[in-house]
């Protein structure tokens, strides 16, 4: 098999803010592996906070193509050898995805069903970054009925994040999460959370700093389920994430592709924990990929293709608020029209 790769950055339609940064655009590797003229497609979505980047993405691709070997169904030793070179999850999401599209293409199916699985999954969230109180209410009015469910970005360390979610709760009846990316300490997270519960928020992403000591405390003193995203890469953290956690957060660019996702959604089942599906900044290319196992998810965060100003692929079908992966063969994605023209 070849492997070819390319960075590309992708513009959003407007400035996203969370707790630790503004983003007007991204940057993204789109991976290509080919076999006897079959090309099978994955996208990177390396991040700074992991101690991940374009450029140490790119390193690991121009060395892993001797890695593959002959076998794309051979996903399990493919696994071993990529596991021998450590980190860069992104990357070897992609090539994960690459190979899963690429099998499907060879089998003739769409990969939720070469994987067993339903091709419908629960609604996904829209994201309303953060912002003062006014600002994101505006903008989670304007969402209208287009999306089923809003996930709110907190943490801005100013005292508001509750006004912030009354203040979105007083234009919407649609169901709330919100994330706060790391950014609460314990005190201000219990309070906010008993706060929370009378706003009728479903679920808080991520209160605490991953690995804080006190997230058992607060998971056992919370009237609100936590999930937690910082905290969990790969299954070996899901364990852990079990007593600080009623729920995880798995998404493709930290667990290094699609049959280590579905390995944590079934141990996290195993653990009484729910499962929750999220993703990047990224086009349809990579959100193709996580719908694919989206079906094995209580809740889905898959709206990052939807945040971009030019999407450069198109295949993900987004129907009554849920993002539905493509009947037709492998991952069902193609270069959109304005990129090929």
């Amino acid at each position: 098999m070849r492997l070819s790769h390319r960075a590309v950055t992708l513009r959003l339609q407007e400035p996203f803010t969370i707790s630790r940064a503004t983003d007007e655009e991204v940057e993204e590797i789109f991976v290509e592996v080919e076999l006897d003229g079959i090309v099978g497609y994955g996208e990177a979505s390396p991040q700074e906070v992991y101690g991940e980047s374009i450029e140490s993405a790119a390193t690991f691709l121009d060395v892993a193509e001797e890695l593959l070997g002959d076998d794309p169904f051979g996903l399990e030793a493919i696994e071993r050898r990529l596991a021998e070179k450590p980190g860069e999850m992104a990357a070897k999401a992609a090539i994960d995805s690459a190979l899963h599209d690429l099998c499907g293409k060879l089998a003739n199916q769409p990969v939720w069903r070469l994987l067993g699985l339903d091709r419908g999954g629960p609604p996904t969230s829209w994201t309303i970054w953060l912002g003062d109180p006014d600002d994101m209410a505006r903008r989670a009015e304007r969402v209208g009925d287009r999306f089923r469910r809003l996930k709110l970005k907190l943490g801005a360390r100013d005292g508001a994040d509750v006004e912030r979610v009354r203040a979105v709760r007083g234009v919407t009846g649609l169901p709330l999460q919100v994330d706060v990316n790391e950014y609460w300490e314990p005190d201000e997270a219990l309070e906010n959370v008993r706060a929370l519960a009378q706003l009728g928020v479903e679920y808080v992403e991520q209160p605490l700093p991953a690995g804080h000591p006190e997230g058992p405390r607060l998971k056992k003193e919370s009237p609100l389920p936590i999930y937690v995203d910082e905290d969990v890469h790969t299954l070996q953290d899901v364990r852990e994430a079990a007593e600080r956690a009623h729920g995880i957060n798995i998404k493709l660019a930290k667990s290094g592709g699609i049959r280590e996702a579905v390995r944590m959604a079934h141990a996290a089942r195993a653990l009484g924990l729910g499962v929750m599906f999220g993703c990047m900044v990224e086009s349809s290319l990579g959100i193709a990929a996580a719908c694919q196992v989206a079906s094995l998810c209580d809740h889905v965060d898959l709206d990052g293709n939807l945040l971009l100003a030019d999407d450069p692929w198109e295949g993900v079908e987004f129907v009554d608020g849920v993002q539905l992966p493509s009947e037709q063969p492998g991952l069902g994605v193609r270069e959109a029209v304005s990129r090929t023209s």
